[in-house]
């Protein structure tokens, strides 16, 4: 278990259990587009005991598949169904940005509409500018945004630095901001976030930092594949924003290992050379199948909070090699193993290639069932992630 403090997490048996019997129960509102890791949230709240209501274009026979109860789902996508359409036919076109912003505030609009009272509203970063001030001026309500990465003018620059990169658009910036300022607690997955919001100005104890979790009934320990030929993963878009390139400069440093990429084709151009292998984007639960080829896994993020598949690929047994703007490092807090997980500068290809060497040296000694995790799995489960969620809404509003 953990105790929860205004500036990260430390360990501390006990504390938040004790903290949880004492407390009542919270009506809480969340919004978000698309699933995202708030369904996760949404169901463990829900779990925990909260009345939960869960605000999104997901529909619940969707959302019951990740174990969310059907009478906690707000399905909004009739009600901005126009927008949605229109900003999803505009991809690539001039007007993209222009119908994205259009979507999002029709999200909001509806947000608005139909937030119930609560006493927290839960809004992802960049969506709930209307639905949060009305939830705060009608029921009192507590405003959590949620950031899945780093401050949006931290974002901004760096991938301005990027030619060829996803950029973020001018809209984006105005509501992101607009919801950290109106925010009472703004909640972040890693360190290297938090530090990028101190850095903007936003005080310590405004913020939240809580790493995710992942589905261990799903990720578990995979056999130690055939040392040969060595083999490094990468799971997720094939992006300059995920340093693609930094990983491919680095990988052809290293003679005789095979890089496997599972997931979509974004802004970064895929290797030719032998040794490589992409696999276009599975569903969720084909992926153990692809992380039990490997020996170690690779992130290479220049500006990422926390990304779900490297807890998937700790679980999973794999080795863990990362930039220190992928989440990783705060993952190795809860691993005893030193060596589970290796943190590089971020754009430092000698760097992921020396680690990488290391990493996939160590993996030779792997036989059997790995199991990176050991005694610390619990702590990287969803329900570790929501009590440790439910503990710091306790901190903050009181009992």
């Amino acid at each position: 278990m953990f105790k929860i403090q205004c500036s990260g997490i430390v360990r501390d048996d006990g504390v938040a259990k004790t903290i949880l019997n004492m407390a009542r129960r919270l009506r809480i509102a969340i919004l978000t587009s698309g699933r995202f890791h708030v369904c996760d949230l949404a169901r463990e709240l829900s779990r925990i005991g909260h009345d939960v209501r869960f605000h999104s274009i997901v529909p619940p026979w969707r959302t019951r598949k990740f174990g969310l109860p059907d009478h906690c789902n707000r399905w909004m996508l009739p009600r901005v169904a126009p927008w949605l359409a229109f900003a999803r036919t505009s991809a690539g076109k001039p007007w993209q940005h222009w119908a994205e912003e259009k979507y999002l505030e029709a999200l909001d609009r509806a947000g608005s509409r139909t937030v119930e009272p609560c006493d927290v509203f839960i809004g992802m970063s960049g969506m709930s500018q209307r639905s949060a001030a009305t939830a705060k001026r009608k029921f009192g309500a507590k405003i959590w945004i949620e950031r899945g990465s780093r401050h949006i003018l931290s974002q901004k620059a760096i991938l301005a630095k990027l030619p060829g990169a996803d950029q973020v658009p001018d809209f984006a910036v105005k509501r992101e901001l607009a919801d950290y300022e109106q925010a009472d607690t703004i909640s972040v997955l890693s360190r290297h976030c938090q530090q990028s919001f101190e850095d903007y100005g936003t005080p310590r104890s405004k913020l939240f930092r809580n790493p995710l979790g992942v589905d261990l009934s799903m990720f578990s320990p995979t056999p130690a594949p055939p040392a040969e030929p060595p083999t490094v993963v990468m799971t997720g878009a094939w992006s300059l924003r995920k340093g693609c390139d930094v990983l491919t400069a680095a990988w052809r440093q290293l003679s005789g290992v095979k890089l496997l990429h599972v997931g979509r084709v974004g802004d970064c151009p895929l290797p030719n050379e032998v040794g490589f292998e992409h696999v276009d984007k599975v569903e969720q639960s084909k992926l153990p199948s692809y992380y039990a080829q490997g020996h170690v896994f690779a992130l290479a993020s220049r500006e990422e909070g926390l990304a779900t598949v490297q807890p998937q690929a700790l679980a999973s047994g794999l080795r863990l090699v990362c930039s220190d703007r992928t989440g990783g490092a705060d993952l190795g807090e809860f691993i005893g193993d030193p060596n589970a997980v290796r943190v590089v500068p971020t754009d430092d290809p000698n760097a992921l290639a020396s680690a990488l060497r290391a990493a996939l040296n160590d993996a030779r000694s792997d036989i059997g069932l790995r199991d990176r995790l050991g005694a610390a799995r619990e702590n990287l489960t969803w329900a570790a992630y929501g009590r440790r969620y439910d503990a710091g809404l306790r901190a903050r509003i009181g009992p």
